[in-house]
């Protein structure tokens, strides 16, 4: 009886300093170049931003000023993660860009920027080529060449890269903009999918299940792998632009796009909003909080009305057997 007590109140204790150990999940949100240089701003996310948990900043880096460095170290000092995205061929490239050597040593220089600012990893993002190329899957194998470069120089430094690709690649691999994740898979670190569910056809059907749309696309993904060969970091949308929504539908909109990240098993998400309006996520990381804290609490009012119970019941065992046992010290003596 003594062990069963034992192991109902030690089990929630171990099982609590496996989930307070482990390696935390990447939750990130997205800042642009303007937010970052903003600084009353960014002191505003970075707050709310640690309130909730989330632990990582995915920052632009477009053009090197003076404040950036400044900002940037005041997102560090915080304890929070500075991956720094690129665009590498705003709105897609050409056949001529993305086989161009020198071009791709321009934008490494922004990269050589943001690791001297302090980059945790680097995040490519128009990695493609543009939606106007005719497919191919010679493509995939161009903007290959492209990761690549990348990949040798930022493994010299021990700087991991991250690359973003459309949704529908969860899927299949895109011709037109040479996209193929199986292809890209051994150079790159983190894999970023964009499944907003807003970006899925038709628009009325997807919108309306955020949670199917973002599980179904990373389920695909990881099924298109024995082990995976990278971390699976996806970006989901911190709004629909499709619709004007309340704020307590675009709470829980976010708040089904999470729990599919976290039913597949990713290893973390970034929220993509454009202008940096953040306030919902805020809201629903709260409201997931405060549910949590209040389900553990019944658990653990639980476990303690089940073990007093079971007390009780053996206390009545042992009377009972007590009495038994006088009884028949009694039936003896009078025998």
């Amino acid at each position: 009886m003594l062990k069963n007590i034992i192991s109902v109140l030690v089990l929630p204790f171990l099982v609590y300093s496996a989930i307070t150990w482990a390696a935390p999940k990447t939750k990130g949100i997205y800042i642009n170049q303007g937010t970052l240089e903003n600084s009353s701003r960014l002191r505003y996310l970075i707050d709310e931003s640690k309130a909730v948990g989330i632990n990582t900043f995915v920052v632009d880096l477009q053009k090197t000023t003076k404040n950036y460095q400044k900002n940037i170290d005041l997102i560090k000092s915080n304890g929070l993660r500075y991956v720094a995205r690129i665009v590498v061929f705003p709105d897609g490239g050409h056949a001529k860009q993305i086989k161009s050597n020198s071009y791709w040593e321009d934008k490494y220089k922004l990269v050589e920027n943001a690791i001297s600012y302090g980059a945790d990893e680097i995040q490519l993002d128009y990695i493609r080529y543009s939606t106007k190329q005719s497919p191919s899957p010679q493509n995939a194998k161009d903007v290959k060449e492209v990761i690549q470069f990348f990949k040798d120089k930022l493994n010299a430094k021990g700087i991991p890269l991250q690359i973003d690709i459309f949704g529908e690649v969860s899927f299949k691999e895109s011709p037109r903009i040479g996209q193929n994740i199986q292809l890209f898979a051994d150079t790159v670190d983190v894999v970023c999918p964009m499944v907003y569910p807003s970006h899925y056809h038709p628009y009325q059907k997807h919108s309306a299940e955020p949670y199917e749309t973002v599980y179904k696309s990373l389920t695909s993904l990881k099924s298109k792998f024995d082990k995976m060969p990278f971390k699976l970091n996806p970006y989901i949308e911190a709004s629909n632009y499709h619709y004007k929504w309340s704020n307590a539908k675009k709470t829980s909109y976010i708040i089904s796009q999470i729990k599919a990240v976290e039913d597949a098993n990713a290893d973390g998400w970034f929220v993509w909003s454009p202008q940096n309006h953040y306030d919902n996520l805020f809201a629903a990381l709260k409201s997931r909080t405060s549910n949590s804290a209040n389900a553990k609490a019944n658990d653990k009012a639980e476990t303690k009305t089940s073990i007093k119970a079971e007390s009780n019941a053996n206390a009545e065992k042992t009377n009972a057997s007590a009495k038994a046992d006088t009884s028949a010290g009694v039936k003896s003596e009078i025998q």
